[in-house]
């Protein structure tokens, strides 16, 4: 094993231990490391900045620029060379630093003219907390040496700021896990909660990253190793013969566990004086800097295979297993990077939220959190390495705003706002047995959607009169393996005989996109939601089809069936689907089973293509229900998961109204049954506009139907339709503001 480091980095950190093994604390601490590394290099200057918000960067200790700089001195990210490395976070070596472009002299500091500059990022698991410089009058090109040493001190320097370590009483920054955090994201799914973290994936502490036995450390790291290449052998022993795609990502990690690199790296920096544990960090952190810069779809999930293995290497060497011995608490926000369907599933209704830092809308926790009502924000960076278990935490679902460890202000905001809501949904259990029934007259058709077996119960306790949209897709997205048709055609009878007679609409397997079976071969597409999912698939691949049009048909038994399919953009394609339909009657009829006393066969209306098809398509189908999430970032070109263009465009713009009020009139003309599915159904004052429109059937989550029936019955949607009609005569380019207006009045 290379011994390259004792020169320097296992002197260095020799010392470095020395003085953190001092009385003194905080500041006084952070300064006399950075005379230590000054003195050890043999350089005028060391400063540390860290990082004091997401954009600055601020100087916190140093040795040979001016004292009274510190906390005082701040830089924005990007800005000279220490906001350069902060920004990529990648190292600047330099023996001519005022020559390079972006350099920026910074008088207030009393810094001279220094010629050579070395800026090495402070980061742990792929997270920049600050920049560690040395500088130094001379031109000088710090060797590859001197660059691992700074490396190693900087990845102590991280564990430490993780701890708190160099935070004391007289610092100008509070204690990191101990300041209020806001974090901002993606709403996942919409309401409300206060209460605990819970973390999915318990983070590994490094309680020591600096070595006391550097050949003692070597060996535990190699023991560790080798059980982790053995733990890996007998996974995929136990998965011979499974699915391809849990193969191919085991086959990862056993590729990556006998990395001659791998280990050689992690070997390296032991012998530069850092721990087992501390040396897995630092290579994995490595790896993710590097790897985050990539594009690749493949690459980026070698990253999390990386990571994956790099955990598991480290709780072998910590003993942390997942099982920490903590109490998960009485009201538990759970916190992940992500999360699949069935580890969601596995927590249940005992949630009160959900925060991931990755994630999407339609992912398959997405669809889990939505069926489970419970708050969900995705896309919260770095909220993994921000919360700690026990944590107090605030979800805003409602605006993808997440509050860790909110202050008394915000909590109490929280706390009347959940108490209102409460108050409000004992007000709509009043009317729940009620029907929908506007002052004009009109009755609204209040449907709900599903996707698992436990949302059924909500059809009586919501008060909805059937389900519009059953997501059949979860069936699929929660196994390993494809499941039979003999198990699809008793779970969609349990479904129906839940339903106590009410209307089940089935909607055929909506895969694709960002749903990918976990036994399904991925497709890279540049652009996934206009690629190859939903009744695509179903028709390049019409065996699964077929297998689910035949298990509906025997679920039913005999009696009433409605199957929606996802995603027609054209006539041809209900065409083709429809014919699957019928060779699943024609075969179960050979086969001597009961066919279904009624058959609703209809389609989802989510790209604007389907409302210009032939008047024939319309005379055919037997319903037609408008998908109104997909619908609308098609209309405005607007994927509904970028967070830059998303909210830019209102369900109420007259544009988009008009263009239902179209499709409407093209229903009305056929007598084709119309419904309108997706989250604007389930909030008040976008339904309200939709029924002035001309929607007689909503369906939304079972927790909006009170609200939007509440509204409804207090509504005369004449007069909805009246001040729409003026708004558009008036070239008002939403209709939000005068509906919103004649609500008041």
């Amino acid at each position: 094993m290379p011994d390259r480091g004792e020169s320097e980095s296992r002197k260095l950190l020799r010392r470095l231990r020395e003085a953190m093994a001092g009385e003194s604390a905080g500041q006084e601490r952070l300064d006399r490391i950075t005379t230590l590394i000054a003195e050890s290099m043999g350089t005028e200057v060391c400063s540390i900045y860290l990082f004091r918000d997401r954009e600055t960067l601020e100087l916190c200790a140093t040795e040979g620029l001016k004292p009274e700089a510190v906390h005082q001195t701040r830089l924005r990210l990007g800005e000279g060379l220490v906001g350069r490395v902060g920004r990529s976070g990648r190292i600047i070596n330099t023996e001519n630093a005022p020559a390079l472009p972006g350099f920026r002299y910074m008088p207030e500091t009393g810094e001279e003219a220094y010629t050579s500059f070395l800026g090495v990022p402070i980061q742990r698991l792929g997270e920049t907390l600050g920049v560690l410089v040395v500088q130094s009058r001379e031109p000088r090109g710090f060797t590859a040496d001197e660059v691992y040493a700074l490396e190693v001190v900087a990845m102590v320097l991280a564990e430490m700021a993780e701890l708190g370590a160099f935070v004391g009483e007289g610092a100008a920054m509070t204690a990191r896990h101990q300041q209020p955090v806001t974090l901002r994201g993606t709403i996942g799914q919409e309401g409300v909660a206060m209460g605990h973290v819970w973390l999915h994936e318990p983070r590994v502490v490094v309680a020591n990253p600096i070595a006391d036995d550097p050949d003692r450390e070597a060996e535990r790291l190699r023991e560790a190793v080798d059980r982790l290449r053995v733990g890996v052998d007998r996974m995929l022993d136990g998965a011979a013969g499974g699915d391809a795609e849990q193969l191919q990502v085991l086959e990862a990690y056993r590729m990556f566990a006998n990395s001659p690199g791998w280990l050689r790296r992690m070997e390296e920096s032991v012998a530069s004086g850092l721990s087992a544990e501390a040396a897995v960090e630092k290579e994995q952190s490595s790896a993710r800097a590097r790897l985050t810069q990539v594009s690749d779809h493949y690459l980026r999930d070698r990253l999390h295979d990386l990571d994956d293995l790099s955990n598991r290497l480290l709780r072998l060497l910590t003993g942390q297993g997942k099982e920490t011995g903590a109490q998960m608490p009485a009201d538990p926000i759970l916190i992940a990077r992500n999360i699949g369907p069935a580890e969601l599933l596995d927590y249940g209704r005992a949630l009160r939220g959900v925060v991931l830092e990755e994630g999407s809308v339609g992912s398959h926790a997405a669809i889990v959190a939505r069926a489970l009502a419970i708050p969900l924000v995705i896309h919260a960076e770095r909220i993994t390495t921000e919360a700690l278990n026990g944590d107090p935490i605030a979800v805003d679902g409602e605006q993808g705003i997440v509050h860790l460890r909110p202050d008394d202000s915000i909590a109490a905001a929280f706390r009347d706002k959940i108490a209102m809501q409460a108050e409000a949904q004992e007000r709509y259990a009043s009317i729940r047995d009620k029907p929908a029934e506007t002052l004009c007259g009109t009755t609204i058709g209040m449907h709900m959607n599903a996707g698992l077996m436990a949302d059924l119960p909500s059809l009586a306790g919501s008060g909805a009169e059937g389900v519009g949209l059953f997501r059949t897709e979860l069936q699929f997205l929660l196994r390993n393996k494809m499941p039979r048709r003999s198990e699809l055609s008793a779970l969609y009878a349990r479904i129906m005989q839940a339903a106590h007679g009410k209307r089940v609409v089935f909607r055929t397997l909506d895969i694709g996109s960002d749903k990918v079976l976990p036994y399904m071969t991925a497709v890279d597409e540049p652009n996934p939601a206009l690629g190859w999912r939903a009744i695509r698939v179903g028709l390049d691949k019409p065996g699964v089809l077929r297998m689910q049009l035949q298990a509906l048909v025997r679920a039913a038994n005999g009696g009433p069936l409605s199957v929606m399919f996802p995603f027609i953009a054209q006539y041809e394609e209900y065409v083709a689907a429809r014919a699957e339909m019928d060779k699943a009657l024609e075969r179960e009829r050979i086969l001597g089973h009961p066919l279904p006393s009624s058959l609703d066969v209809g389609a989802m209306l989510e790209t604007p293509s389907l409302a210009f098809a032939p008047r024939r398509f319309f005379e055919e189908v037997e319903f037609l229900s408008i998908g109104g999430n997909d619908l609308k970032q098609f209309f405005f070109a607007a994927d509904r998961e970028n967070e830059l263009v998303r909210r830019r465009y209102d369900t109420l713009n007259v544009s988009f109204l008009t263009f239902i009020e179209q499709i409407v009139r093209r229903c009305e003309e056929t007598g084709t049954p119309l419904s309108f599915c997706g989250e604007d159904a389930g909030r008040p004052v976008e339904a309200l506009c939709l029924a002035a429109m001309g929607i007689r059937l909503l369906s939304m989550r079972p927790a909006s139907i009170g609200p939007v029936k509440h509204l409804l019955r207090r509504a005369h949607l004449g007069e909805v339709r009246t001040v729409i009609e003026g708004a558009r005569a008036r070239g008002e380019q939403s209709v939000r503001a005068a509906v919103m207006e004649y609500l008041k009045r």
